[in-house]
């Protein structure tokens, strides 16, 4: 099994002489990418830092009182967001949940159109599978080197990581959804005449929301979940205090930061979530 050794594939050579490639004819396009994204997410930050904290707090009790009309949800998310502000991170929250809500939509805006295409051709599907496999499996620290050659230092590699990384969850869960459709809810829409945009947004879209949205809240955990990593190539947020927890043996602060993590990620988590009394009505209908 000599020669098997002796000779081997050049995969990382290969990949390496393609990012020296772009990084020597396409080095403008990456720029202009890294600087668009980058404006747009300082001004976002800059946006939700202009207001007072209580703003945004009562905001998110409000919307949480308005989705799920929980008395508990609201009092959780409040003293939630009021430890924040107590434990001396709630610039660095901000800057997480910018970079999470950008992460999420370009994720949902890519991914939920794909899986749409993916459901209603079942080839395309079948060629994404083993890069949505590689994508989800892959060490994220893999990736992370390309992305920072590509775009620099700084928040939007971090941001492009986190989209790679994320992205599967709307394709797999909205081609599931759109694929799981019955069959006697199509035939209907077809026998009423409805044209095939009409019978996506009438009754496909409407039957696979809870898919969706499932992928939508798993796109957002998974977002989260890269918070730390982004923070190794320069992105603000929450990552950056763990990170430096990490360096210097600081149990206290690693604990507050990642505890700020948690309570971001759980917020958001019952935000996503289907309103129960909506699904209970559902269900007795």
């Amino acid at each position: 099994m000599n020669w098997l050794t002796e000779y081997k594939l050049p995969l990382g050579a290969a990949i390496e002489d393609l990012v020296d490639w772009l990084t020597t004819h396409a080095s403008g396009l990456f720029d202009a990418i890294s600087i668009s994204l980058e404006w747009l997410i300082l001004n976002l930050v800059t946006l939700m830092q202009w207001f007072p904290p209580v703003v945004p707090i009562l905001a998110t009790a409000a919307i949480a009182w308005f989705w799920h009309r929980s008395i508990a949800l609201v009092i959780f998310v409040t003293l939630a967001l009021l430890l924040i502000l107590n434990l001396g991170y709630w610039q660095e929250m901000l800057e997480t949940f910018v970079l999470v809500l950008a992460a999420t939509m370009l994720c949902v805006l890519i991914g939920v159109p794909v899986g749409i295409l993916a459901a209603h051709k079942p080839w395309l599907y079948t060629a994404l599978r083993p890069i949505l496999d590689l994508m989800q499996t892959i060490p994220t620290f893999v990736y992370l080197i390309p992305t920072l050659v590509l775009f620099g230092l700084g928040v939007v590699p971090g941001l492009i990581s986190t989209i790679i990384f994320a992205i599967a969850a709307p394709i797999r869960l909205t081609y599931l959804g759109i694929s799981s459709v019955p069959a006697e809810l199509l035939e209907a829409g077809k026998a009423f005449g409805a044209t095939p945009s009409k019978l996506l947004l009438k009754v496909e879209l409407p039957a696979a929301m809870p898919q969706i949205m499932a992928g939508i809240t798993q796109c957002i955990m998974l977002s989260l979940s890269m918070v730390v990593i982004a923070a190794l190539v320069g992105a603000d947020g929450l990552g950056k205090p763990v990170v430096r927890a990490l360096n210097t043996v600081n149990i206290s602060q690693g604990f507050e930061a990642g505890l700020a993590i948690v309570l971001v990620a759980v917020i958001l988590d019952r935000l996503c979530k289907a309103p129960a009394r909506r699904t209970s009505k559902r269900k007795a209908g």
